[in-house]
């Protein structure tokens, strides 16, 4: 097929851009080309901005393609501009909507394609919610081939995926687990929750791919592994072979401390125990089938960022709020049993 990605180069989207790459597709990628040195060289690369329009027109003036798929798109002016320059000029549109569109509080922990879409507690979730509602109704009234896709919490080998961190990702808190300072775990780590590789991730998303099945649909991709917070933060520990020291705060805390939001994070989203149920997928691509355990994949991720000191952002001062917020509770613990 002929496809073209907008992005590519992120969490999700570098793998399935490999992937698809390694299965001789004609792929080209639209992005602002920085990151591009490090897929293969049989790939065609596109640079431009795709939130200048009239740049990216240009660029892709006369092209056609079996499928589009837009990672980058956040909010509906975005994907107006999408149908704009897409519509009767690719067979499929392909949009990367997330999971936690899915109502919040949730009614039932089992999340089926079919749970209803509602998220008081994010604006970014609200506006993917959004962004699908103007292409389904591009598709119901104009014929425009949509096809949604929800991931959830899916992570790649260059960052160490966790509930709690601060403005420059996870590495902060992998830094305190190997200095052996207790971190910071919404709630007391029994809620349960999905990770899922960028790998696995990318054998559903390209089986939706010219899939007649897919046209008009919405489907989430995830793991079929379920784990608690404390399996998540306990496998990490073991992969650093260094104690497992956590230190449990309610979610309704940490969004109150000042310092931090982290209202929609958690409680639009990662605070719920949530199983998702991906027979929809299924259906429409036999092959699926998620391989790739956590304890496998967070190791792989681990070791290369050991290895790529680019990937080790320090941040010291989320470092310095945990201690702080730790050292508040140590003492309002005493004051009470006092």
């Amino acid at each position: 097929m002929k496809i073209l990605l907008i992005g590519g180069t992120g969490t999700i989207s570098t793998a399935i851009s490999k992937s698809l790459a390694a299965l001789n597709h004609e792929l080209y990628l639209l992005n602002r080309g920085n990151f591009n040195d490090t897929l293969p060289s049989q790939i065609h690369f596109i640079k431009a901005d795709i939130n200048n329009e009239k740049e990216a027109e240009e660029k892709l003036n006369g092209m056609e393609f079996d499928a589009v798929c837009d990672f980058i798109g956040f909010v509906k002016p975005q994907l107006e501009r999408d149908y704009r320059l897409f519509n009767g000029k690719t067979k499929q549109f392909v949009y990367i909507s997330s999971a936690s569109a899915y109502n919040k509080l949730p009614s039932d922990y089992v999340i089926t394609e079919g749970t209803s879409l509602a998220n008081p507690y994010w604006e970014y979730s609200r506006n993917k919610i959004e962004c699908e509602e103007y292409l389904m109704k591009m598709y119901r009234e104009k014929g425009f081939p949509v096809t949604i896709v929800r991931p959830s919490h899916t992570y790649c080998e260059k960052s160490v995926p966790l509930g709690v961190h601060g403005n420059n990702g996870s590495w902060q808190v992998v830094k305190r687990m190997m200095e052996g300072k207790p971190v910071i775990i919404h709630g007391d780590g029994t809620s349960l929750w999905t990770m899922t590789d960028s790998r696995d991730f990318a054998k559903g998303f390209i089986g939706l791919l010219g899939n007649p099945h897919a046209i008009g649909e919405a489907f989430q991709i995830t793991s079929d592994e379920t784990l608690t917070w404390n399996q998540i933060y306990k496998t990490i520990s073991n992969c650093l072979n260094v104690e497992f020291k956590p230190y449990y705060v309610s979610s309704e805390f940490l969004d109150a401390v000042s310092g931090y939001d982290f209202k929609g994070s958690l409680t639009g989203d990662k605070s719920n125990s949530v199983v998702f149920d991906n027979r929809k997928l299924k259906r429409a691509v036999p092959d699926f089938k998620p391989s790739i355990r956590f304890e496998e994949g967070v190791k792989n991720t681990i070791d290369y960022v050991l290895e790529h000191k680019e990937c080790q952002i320090e941040d010291p001062e989320f470092d310095s709020w945990c201690d702080k917020v730790i050292d508040a509770l140590e003492k309002a613990k005493t004051e009470i049993i006092k």
